[in-house]
C-alpha cells in the first residue's frame, strides 16, 4: 500500500519557483510508492498550523520551499507531542538552504526528492525561542540580521544569495551596539555586543561556516556567537577575519556551546528567526528541545 506524504509548497520561495519542477517531484514520489497531497500555503505563517493540524494525517511531511518554510513545518510539528510527530522531508527551493547545506540534501528538487525514497531519519535538534516560538537552525540579532527579512522577497527572487550580500553592504553604515548580560550553561558574560547568533547549522546564511567538527545537530547543545563592539577599524577587521575564518581565538568574538540562553538587554532588540523577523524582545531566553525532530536525509 502506498505512504501518505504531505507535500506543503511555499508558491514564493526561490527564483525559479516551483512550476518548473513540481510534476517531476510527483512522479518521482509517485513512483517510489508515496501517494502525495499537495497543499499550498497562502501566505508567511500559515504552514504551522496546517502541520499541527493535520500531520497526523500522514507517515511524512515534505516541504517544498526555503529554510522558512522547513522552519514553519518544523514548528508546526514540535507542537505536537513527540509520540505524534512524523518525519520531515525537505526539498529546497530557497535563496539560501542553510539547512539543505547543512544535511548534504541536493540544491536540485527533483535530485532531493529521489532521495527521499531511500534516506533515513536523523534527529535535528529544534530551538524554542521565548515561551511558544521555535527556530530550525539560527536566532540572531544585530548586525546583518535585518538582512535576511528586509530584503524584498522580488529581489531574492531575481538575485538569490546575491541580494543578501548587496543589503549586506548597504547596511554597513548603520550598525549599533546593545549592551547585554548573556547567560549559558555554566557561565555569564556582559558586554556591548553588535552580533549575537543562537546556532544549530554549519553554514549561516551561505558564508559563515562552522564546520561539522564543531557542529553536532542532535547533541542538546547550541553553538552561541558573540561579537564585541569594535573599538577601532583594527579590530574590524579581527572581526572580519575571525568571523570568516571560524578562528574564535581572539578577544573580539565569542564562540559558546550551551543548551540554554538567556539575552537580558537595556532596550528591545530586534532578531531574526531562521531569516523571517522574529520581533523585538527586551529579554530572550532560548531553549534547545531535544531531540526536536526527524528530518529526512
Amino acid at each position: 500500500m502506498a505512504k501518505r506524504m504531505m507535500l506543503l509548497v511555499n508558491p514564493n520561495a526561490g527564483k525559479a519557483g516551483f512550476h518548473a519542477v513540481l510534476a517531476d517531484i510527483l512522479h518521482v514520489l509517485c513512483d517510489g510508492d508515496w501517494l502525495p497531497t499537495v497543499v499550498f500555503t497562502k501566505y508567511a505563517g500559515e504552514a504551522p498550523g496546517i502541520v499541527t493540524r493535520h500531520a497526523c494525517e500522514f507517515d511524512m511531511v515534505t516541504c517544498l520551499g526555503g529554510d522558512g518554510t522547513l522552519s514553519e513545518v518544523a514548528a508546526g510539528m514540535m507542537r505536537l507531542k513527540e509520540t505524534l510527530r512524523r518525519p520531515i522531508g525537505y526539498i529546497p527551493l530557497g535563496s539560501t538552504n542553510d539547512v539543505a547545506r547543512t544535511l548534504g540534501i541536493s540544491f536540485k528538487p527533483v535530485e532531493a526528492a529521489k532521495a527521499l525514497l531511500t534516506g533515513s531519519p536523523i534527529h535535528y535538534d529544534i530551538g524554542q525561542f521565548g515561551f511558544d516560538s521555535y527556530f530550525t537552525y539560527v536566532a540572531a540579532f544585530g548586525a546583518f540580521t535585518e538582512v535576511s527579512y528586509g530584503t524584498p522577497q522580488e529581489t531574492k527572487q531575481a538575485l538569490g544569495h546575491l541580494a543578501y550580500m548587496l543589503e549586506g553592504i548597504r547596511s554597513l553604515g548603520k550598525i549599533t551596539d546593545y549592551h547585554a548580560i548573556v547567560e549559558y550553561d555554566g557561565g555569564v558574560v556582559e558586554d556591548d555586543f553588535i552580533f549575537g547568533a543562537v546556532t544549530n547549522s554549519t553554514s549561516v546564511a551561505g558564508m559563515v561556516r562552522l564546520g561539522s567538527e564543531r557542529v553536532n545537530l542532535s547533541d542538546g547543545m547550541f553553538e552561541v556567537l558573540l561579537v564585541r563592539k569594535p573599538a577601532d577599524i583594527l579590530a574590524v577587521s579581527d572581526i572580519l577575519t575571525s568571523v570568516l575564518s571560524t578562528d574564535f581565538s581572539g578577544p573580539n568574538v565569542l564562540f559558546l556551546k550551551s543548551s540554554e540562553v538567556r539575552f537580558m538587554f537595556r532596550e528591545n532588540v530586534a532578531w531574526t528567526r531562521d531569516g523571517e523577523d522574529g520581533g523585538s524582545h527586551r529579554d530572550v531566553y532560548i531553549i534547545n528541545q531535544h531531540p526536536g525532530v526527524e528530518i529526512i536525509v
